[in-house]
């Protein structure tokens, strides 16, 4: 079975319809891949469905599909939100969202701790790398990426998860985390800054019902340690 050439389509896949296509798709479809009228491919809008369709209009500077099918994918019912708070180096930022993208997560939540590096981001670029990654995972579903957020913030959210807290400070008791994160349910992790989330930050979470773990004895990098999370999350949802 021939797999045809994947693109991303930021709205609705109606069967029947004929869809215009963004001009970077347009680029890479005329240009690069020298695709002609009459020929397939599939699209993708990160909502859960995916279409083929066939080429209406080729031309350098536009095209036009018709979509013959569509696919709805229906989601995991295990899903993992991942709280990070983002370093200063915008490549390590960029790798982490790439994987763990690929390993299937959610939500990327940009966390803003007292110790965070991070605070401004090209959402535009961003937005890009998942969406990237998503199509050469070959998956249906685009993570969300809000806004970044206070941890405070975030701890009113996602009341019905599992909700871990990983870190790394000595004399503070911490579970393993394949010990506390149970396969099958949605999980909220989240992951500090370099320095690490403070003791009260712990207490925070704590307080309102979420579990310190631990990712092992080795101290991690914060996107080395994400990516951690979502593989474990991974291996034991759909392993």
């Amino acid at each position: 079975m021939v797999t045809l050439p994947q693109f991303y389509f930021s709205g609705d896949l109606k069967q029947g319809a004929t869809l215009w296509l963004d001009e970077g798709t347009v680029r890479h479809t005329m240009l690069v891949l020298r695709m002609k009228t009459g020929e397939q491919l599939q699209l993708a809008n990160g909502e859960g469905y995916t279409a083929i369709t066939t080429i209406a209009t080729a031309e350098k500077k536009k095209c036009s599909v018709k979509v013959e099918s569509v696919t709805f994918h229906a989601a995991d019912v295990a899903r993992l939100y991942l709280g990070v708070a983002f370093t200063k180096n915008n490549a390590r930022n960029e790798w982490m969202l790439e994987k763990a993208t690929e390993l299937g997560a959610a939500a990327i939540i940009p966390l803003l701790t007292s110790r965070s590096e991070k605070e401004k981001m090209r959402y535009d670029r961003l937005q890009q790398i998942l969406i990237s990654a998503m199509l050469q995972s070959q998956q249906a579903y685009l993570p969300a990426l809000p806004e970044a957020m206070l941890l405070k913030d975030v701890l009113t959210k996602y009341p019905k998860h599992q909700k871990l807290i990983a870190h790394c400070m000595d004399g503070q008791e911490r579970q393993q985390l394949s010990e506390m994160l149970k396969p099958g349910a949605e999980a909220i992790i989240l992951i500090g800054p370099e320095g690490d989330f403070t003791a009260e930050e712990v207490n925070l979470c704590v307080g309102v019902g979420y579990t310190p773990v631990s990712l092992g004895t080795r101290r991690l990098r914060t996107e080395t340690a994400a990516i951690s999370a979502c593989a474990y999350f991974n291996m034991i949802n759909n392993g």
